[in-house]
């Protein structure tokens, strides 16, 4: 389901990582939580996941988790990222 709005940006470093999805609509907000729903399972550990706002009146949700060395959290951001259509991440 493309969403070309939803702007994505990944920052990780050695057993941290986040991935951080903008967004500017309620319809967009219910689509990046229903990604989160489906996509999370796919790593055994429970990310924080929390929101916040950004500038020019958008708002933002990230993903992050802590201490997961097998990089199980690369396939949940991989997955939400194709789930979003996102073709971009900064």
């Amino acid at each position: 389901m493309p969403v070309c709005s939803i702007v994505a940006d990944h920052k990780s470093e050695e057993l941290y990582s986040k991935l951080s999805l903008a967004y500017s609509t309620e319809e967009e907000r219910q689509i990046i939580e229903k990604a989160i729903e489906v996509c999370t399972p796919l790593c055994s550990t429970e990310p924080n996941i929390y929101g916040g706002s950004v500038t020019e009146g958008k708002r933002m949700i990230t993903i992050e988790y802590h201490d997961v060395s097998d990089r199980e959290d690369g396939q949940v951001y991989e997955a939400i990222i194709k789930y979003l259509g996102i073709e971009e991440c900064r």
